[in-house]
């Protein structure tokens, strides 16, 4: 890779100066994003509960409450980049900030499941303007040389958010109630917008797209309308049912639709022929497939831990650390790895090792040393971060550099599509299999509690609960059935992984990514009071 020489540079003298700083505000801006997810993650079975400690949620009104954010973030991701290059990458954040801070206070008191899921819509909303442009302000303020370093630092922040989610969101499940996990967000916001105000330097693309509403419409139409389907499916054990064909069906359409729309138009939201790059498709790819194998088994994780364990929330969050404290550990070294190995050998190790730790997820049972569960998280934080590091390398240097929103909104894109999808599918196959293993242990119950009893382990308890001693005899049978379609959906975890391990093998290269090219445009930076 071909070091700039100081004196052509392009990042002014004073921004370059206090660039670490500004890293560290921009960090600060992306942990809230990661942070509401991974505080999330611990609080489901609390929302969970019915009123007065949760909200009675069942199992696929906790996805929704997980995709409604992730769905709208994916599909605004790409033209809140735009917008960022448009406008000016520090007016957007500034403004994604204030949005999603009031979206979490509004969801902090929710009265309803279907309240939360729309207040988490609009979190999502806040969240895509955040997340493209802290990575296209870090392109803007470090020199090409110093970019690996800073954004294995930046993917490091998403370790960092991991580790201090879980511990944060027990802690306040165990002295407040579960709207507390919102609210949290408010002070962050608050502190995190008083120092971009203060630090952060405005930057644009000087010749920035087009905004293209009708295609922001019909991906977000087409990601909703698939992922209905394949809730429903598992909400019904029956992925044959009319509905859900016919909503799975649609959405596949519209999505079809979309893509046929953005070939021809010449102001797409998303610029297709960046796919003709096999190694940028590669790298994409590659974080689609990690995020679809990673949050549909991190869903099902939380209730092993508390329901089938015993765990509070608080003992659950210490449980998830040594994931975020391996992601925090290599993945600002991990391109030390690829300085030696290369792109490719890194980042299929990296994505080996998450597919064999998803696959030992089938040896845990309910009285499994706790300890298994620590090293198989430890290991899977490692692969993330020998895998995140270097596909956003890859990513970033890939497209030139005024492209930075675009780029990293493409990532993040596929990022959240893939979480999304994941904890759909993956989802919906524990679903499925959990009612067809418990219900043959349910025909004792009245024909109105039956449905509801199988719809999860929760729903199961809850109506054993009820019960008083006659619930009893409940009890271990949906541990039994729970354990059962947990080692199934990690299966299909690990499957997935491994079609990524195999797209990174095939089509990564094996040192630079890409050469920097001959006129290529400068992105401007914006003279504001700095």
């Amino acid at each position: 890779m071909t070091t700039p020489a100081a004196t052509d540079s392009r990042v002014p003298e004073a921004v370059h100066r206090r660039r670490w700083v500004i890293l560290g505000v921009l960090m600060l801006s992306l942990l809230i994003v990661v942070l509401d997810n991974s505080i999330l993650n611990v609080a489901i079975k609390t929302i969970s509960t019915p009123a007065p400690t949760g909200l009675g949620a069942t199992q696929s009104e906790l996805e929704w409450a997980i995709n409604a954010y992730t769905l709208v973030f994916a599909g605004l991701l790409f033209t809140a980049g735009l917008l960022g290059d448009r406008l000016g990458r520090k007016k957007v954040l500034l403004g994604g900030l204030a949005v999603f801070g009031g979206a979490s206070a509004l969801a902090a008191f929710s009265g309803s499941p279907e309240q939360l899921i729309g207040f988490r819509a609009l979190m999502g909303l806040g969240a895509a303007f955040v997340m493209p442009a802290t990575l296209a302000v870090l392109m803007n303020v470090f020199e090409r040389d110093e970019q690996p370093k800073a954004i294995g630092i930046w993917a490091g922040g998403v370790g960092l958010a991991i580790a201090i989610g879980p511990i944060t969101g027990g802690v306040l499940l165990d002295h407040f109630w579960w709207g507390s996990v919102f609210l949290i967000n408010v002070p962050i916001v608050i502190l995190a917008l008083g120092l971009m105000v203060w630090l952060v330097p405005d930057s644009r693309d000087p010749k920035p797209g087009r905004i293209d509403p009708v295609g922001v419409l019909l991906s977000v139409v087409g990601l909703v309308l698939l992922v209905y389907g394949i809730i429903k499916g598992g909400q019904l054990a029956d992925f044959t049912d009319a509905e859900v064909l016919a909503t799975m069906g649609a959405g596949l359409a519209v999505l079809i639709g979309f893509v046929w729309y953005e070939k021809r138009i010449d102001h797409p939201s998303i610029d297709v022929t960046y796919f003709k790059n096999r190694v940028f498709s590669a790298a994409i790819g590659a974080i689609g497939l990690v995020f679809f194998a990673l949050m549909g088994v991190t869903f099902f994780a939380v209730f092993y831990t508390q329901t089938v364990r015993g765990y509070s929330p608080f003992q659950t969050g210490l449980l998830m650390l040594p994931l975020a404290a391996a992601q925090l550990t290599f993945a600002p070294r991990a391109r030390l790895v690829v300085d030696r190995i290369g792109y490719r050998a890194t980042t299929a190790g990296g994505m080996l090792l998450i597919a064999a730790m998803l696959a030992a997820f089938t040896i845990l049972d309910a009285d499994t040393p706790i300890w298994i569960l620590e090293v198989i998280f430890f290991l899977m934080g490692t692969g993330m971060a020998h895998v995140m590091t270097p596909t956003s390398v890859v990513i970033m240097q890939t497209m030139p550099r005024e492209k930075a929103g675009s780029a990293s909104a493409l990532s993040n894109t596929f990022r959240q599509v893939g979480g999304a999808l994941g904890i759909a599918v993956l989802g919906s196959v524990l679903s499925a299999s959990y009612r067809s293993g418990i219900e043959d242990k349910l025909t004792l119950l009245p024909a109105d509690l039956r449905h509801h009893a199988g719809e999860s382990i929760e729903a199961t308890l809850g109506v054993a609960a009820e019960l008083g001693p006659k619930g009893e005899a409940l009890i271990t049978p949906a541990h039994d059935a729970f354990l059962h379609a947990m080692h199934l959906t990690a299966v299909g975890g690990a499957g997935v992984a491994l079609v990524g391990t195999v797209v990174v093998a095939l089509f990564l290269p094996g040192r630079d990514p890409a050469p920097k090219e001959p006129g290529e445009e400068e992105t401007e930076l914006v003279a504001a009071e700095h």
